[in-house]
């Protein structure tokens, strides 16, 4: 603390206000830096070029040629990294690295070493919109432009015809290609819902991530994946959705930026604020949304969570939900964690009744 005179008046001004002030500051910042599409161009590397040379010592004057060839360009190569979490470290133009140019007395150049660029986990690579690769697993490499071959040297253009060729070749040049990253979440299951419904808090109550709960809306800014355990070891991801809005599909709000991550999820988990009226609203307008990003999106295997039990008049509206829906509706309050245990032991029973081939065999349907 330090203390300053204002009018007259001693007042003592502490140093933890401006320390939650400056981290404040400081995840807004990080939040705004998330990225989970990028355009990128890349450019391999040049191969090296052929060498025209002839051998020369004393005492031999037709030593015939000895050129040798070039190193290959270095390629570009894309690897999943965990420790990754956004795109936005990536820049909008790489470049590999050229192989060395061939030396007399037969030396060949050295290849240019490879250029990665580090992707997190379940990033799609996309040229002129098709679906080129699907990296979901960590320590995935794939060669996105590899380098050009290295040229001759005239050594290689020796022959019974030809015993003194002058010929060399330049090296080729790298293969160029523009393609599109698009990250999305690799979670089993999606929290889904409108802003300021509580996703955060739910996601804090029941796995180990912590992100950032406070009393407004679009908190969240970026997708926040947790890990709920269980005592026989199973271990079930969990990801917080950034809160849509009706006319998501139409790029309103967060729009479809975040609409994507949705489809990885094999488990989608409605969560509805029972505080405000007509709760079942909510979930017709949510199931609307997903239908027109992608047909059937809402009819994968989901729970229907009531929260903010804890708020008053929370019951009449609970009543009124369940008689409108057929589903199994599980009333919660993240807030005070109560009931929290009923949902992850559902969790549980549609993780183990999806099989992950299920939702792989979708996912590649859907790039077919």
């Amino acid at each position: 603390m330090r203390l300053v005179h204002l009018c007259g008046r001693t007042v003592m001004l502490h140093r933890y206000k401006h320390t939650t002030t400056t981290a404040q500051l400081s995840e807004k910042k990080m939040s705004r830096y998330f990225v989970d599409h990028r355009r990128v161009r890349l450019i391999a590397g040049s191969g090296g070029d052929g060498a025209s040379t002839f051998h020369s010592e004393p005492r031999k004057e037709w030593g015939g040629p000895d050129g040798g060839n070039g190193g290959a360009g270095g390629d570009i190569i894309i690897k999943v990294d965990q420790q990754v979490k956004s795109l936005s470290s990536l820049a909008a133009l790489y470049y590999g690295k050229k192989g060395e140019g061939g030396s007399s007395k037969n030396c060949y150049g050295r290849n240019g070493s490879p250029t990665y660029i580090s992707v997190p986990i379940g990033t799609i690579v996309k040229e002129e919109g098709g679906i080129v690769v699907d990296l979901s697993q960590h320590g995935l490499l794939y060669t996105a432009a590899y380098g050009g071959a290295g040229g001759k040297g005239n050594r290689f253009f020796l022959s019974n015809e030809n015993r003194a060729p002058m010929t060399a070749t330049p090296g080729e040049k790298g293969q160029e290609r523009v393609i599109q990253l698009e990250m999305l979440t690799v979670a089993h299951a999606g929290l889904v819902g409108f802003p300021n419904a509580g996703k955060s808090s739910l996601l804090r109550a029941i796995s180990n991530a912590r992100p950032v709960v406070a009393a407004y809306p679009f908190t969240t800014l970026n997708p926040h994946v947790g890990i709920v355990k269980y005592k026989d070891h199973e271990q079930v991801a969990v990801a917080d959705i950034p809160g849509l809005i009706p006319g998501a599909h139409l790029n309103r709000g967060l729009g479809i930026s975040f609409l994507r991550h949705i489809e990885r999820c094999r488990i989608l988990l409605y969560v509805l604020d029972m505080s405000l009226r007509n709760p079942c609203e909510q979930l017709q307008q949510l199931s609307f949304e997903l239908e027109q990003y992608k047909p059937h999106l809402s009819h994968r295997p989901h729970a229907i969570v009531a929260n903010k039990m804890d708020l008053p008049n929370t019951s009449e509206n609970l009543k009124a939900l369940r008689s409108h829906v057929h589903q199994r509706v599980i009333p919660i309050s993240a807030l005070t964690g109560d009931n929290t245990e009923e949902l992850i032991i559902h969790l549980r029973q549609l993780y183990d009744s999806y099989p992950q081939s299920s939702s792989n065999s979708r996912l590649l349907s859907r790039k077919t």
